[in-house]
């Protein structure tokens, strides 16, 4: 989600639409900008993503695994928040980013990247190559959900839509609409497609460096003009609020923005609306203190543990061999394999 474009308002203007009272009950601009996206529903088309499917003869509703009506306006229009295509990178002697500053690390065939949250919550897609493999790495700020895979000789974007409050990104090699969080097809031609994950870790960048010294580092060089050393989200990373709807909350335990580590393998059902196959989470806090768990999941047992150096929980086989995983805000879990 996109926070409002910059607009000059005056003490006159603010008062005549009443967004004074509005301001005041958000408590700061950001947090105003984040409750009242809907206002920017009459700056942008809403309707490109479903029109640009309509235009290949696809009939949106056939080709869904979702109700359209769940499909939210999240703000910005398609491409409203811009993937980033041509990534630049820094070093460890040459990022602006400090030790403290969240990451995706992600390491292929040798290859280490790391990803700062501060360029991710704005941008939330970048499309990359890492070890020789071309890559997208995905970051939603409403979910705290990473999930980084093989695009292969395409790239993804923002579709500016949301399901169950999170991201939903866009094939551009035929505008195929994916649920982020599950990362398969939800609607268009690839609808049911299943997205070939590769591992990525959220850590601190001083703990990435310290496992991978020589590390390239996103760099603020975007092409775009952004405050990347300003969360634009307010308080939403620690409060209760969620701003868009979001189901099954009743089967909820935790504060919602309590982080938990998913995996996730759907089968060959396609049951509408819902996540067909297996899946388990890890409460961080809970692995944190016991150091490992060992559960088991489609047919074979797989241990969570807590890597202390990271500060995060890694998934794997008994054997080792790392299983991909994602980080979330507690809500997601029950809203995506929930019953």
């Amino acid at each position: 989600m996109k926070t409002l474009p910059k607009i000059i308002i005056n003490t006159a203007l603010f008062a005549s639409l009443g967004l004074s009272a509005m301001l005041v009950k958000a408590g700061s601009l950001d947090n105003f900008k984040l409750h009242y996206f809907g206002l920017t529903q009459y700056l942008n088309n809403q309707n490109r993503e479903l029109q640009n499917l309509q235009a290949q003869n696809l009939d949106p509703q056939k080709y869904s695994r979702i109700n359209l009506s769940q499909l939210l306006n999240g703000g910005p229009p398609k491409d409203g928040i811009p993937s980033i295509d041509n990534p630049k990178f820094d070093t460890a002697k040459t990022t602006a980013f400090p030790a403290n500053e969240k990451v995706i690390g992600v390491e292929i065939n040798g290859e280490a990247v790391a990803y700062p949250f501060g360029i991710m919550n704005w941008h939330e897609i970048v499309n990359d190559t890492v070890g020789g493999v071309n890559i997208t790495v995905s970051y939603c700020p409403l979910c705290d959900t990473i999930v980084t895979f093989e695009r292969g000789s395409t790239t993804y974007g923002v579709s500016g839509k949301l399901y169950q409050s999170c991201l939903v990104m866009y094939e551009r090699a035929n505008d195929t609409l994916y649920s982020q969080p599950w990362s398969f097809g939800i609607i268009g031609q690839n609808v049911n497609r299943s997205l070939k994950r590769i591992p990525a870790i959220k850590t601190t960048l001083g703990a990435w460096l310290a496992a991978h010294p020589n590390s390239k580092i996103l760099s603020t060089n975007t092409g775009y003009k952004r405050d990347y050393f300003n969360y634009p989200y307010g308080s939403y990373y620690t409060d209760k609020r969620l701003i868009f709807p979001v189901r099954n909350q009743d089967q909820l335990k935790e504060h919602p923005k309590s982080i938990v580590t998913y995996v996730w393998e759907p089968d060959r059902e396609t049951p509408q609306n819902n996540f067909s196959g297996s899946s388990v989470q890890f409460l961080h806090s809970e692995i944190k203190q016991l150091g490992e768990k060992i559960v088991e999941f489609n047919g074979r047992k797989i241990r969570a543990k807590w890597d202390s150096q990271m500060e995060t929980v890694i998934v794997e086989k008994l054997d080792s061999t790392i299983i991909p995983s994602s980080t979330a805000f507690a809500f997601v879990y029950p809203a995506f394999f929930g019953q």
